[in-house]
């Protein structure tokens, strides 16, 4: 797996100061994606165990609030495969900080019916992710006043409760997760 960038401190994705790691490799081509350069699953550069740890140093300051997985689209199988294993391991080091992850597919649709990868793969990553942001952009639907989103079809959802109860929960902003 390719990555496209790393932003140490990020205020826009997500709550508080975060680690983004921005991933290589989409296959959704949204009309007017922020980030086109990351559909190429070949664009940037090799994400090693190297730059597992770099995130992983980064993320150990108590002003840094969580992280968030973007790209590109982190729910690509490719991607899968490389991010399920690293996500328990930051997991595994930052139980109390909060991740976010932003995908173009649709959770009930696409990841929870296992069309998206494998769907062992989709829930080790969902296992380790507190909130995630689902579904295309679409240009026509887009509204700079929403919080955390680019159109308003796109939902911010939490993971584990939508999980446990098998209904969707959404963010409401109103805690920090």
């Amino acid at each position: 797996m390719n990555y496209a960038n790393i932003k140490w401190f990020d205020v826009a994705n997500g709550p508080g100061v975060r680690v983004s790691l921005y991933v290589s490799g989409c296959r959704n081509h949204c009309k007017n994606c922020f980030n086109p350069e990351t559909w190429d699953f070949a664009y940037g550069k090799p994400f090693t165990r190297e730059v597992e740890n770099s995130i992983i140093k980064g993320m150990i300051p108590d002003y840094i609030k969580g992280f968030t997985l973007l790209g590109g689209d982190p729910f690509e199988p490719e991607n899968q495969v490389v991010l399920a294993p690293f996500l328990e391991r930051l997991r595994e080091q930052f139980p109390q900080k909060s991740f976010w992850c932003f995908t173009g597919y649709d959770f009930e649709k696409d990841l929870l019916t296992g069309k998206q990868g494998d769907a062992d793969t989709v829930m080790r990553m969902l296992a380790c992710i507190d909130v995630l942001v689902d579904g295309r952009y679409v240009e026509a639907l887009n509204d700079r006043n929403l919080r955390f989103r680019g159109s308003s079809n796109q939902r911010i959802i939490l993971v584990k409760p939508s999980l446990d109860c098998d209904e969707i929960k959404l963010w409401d902003g109103s805690k920090e997760q």
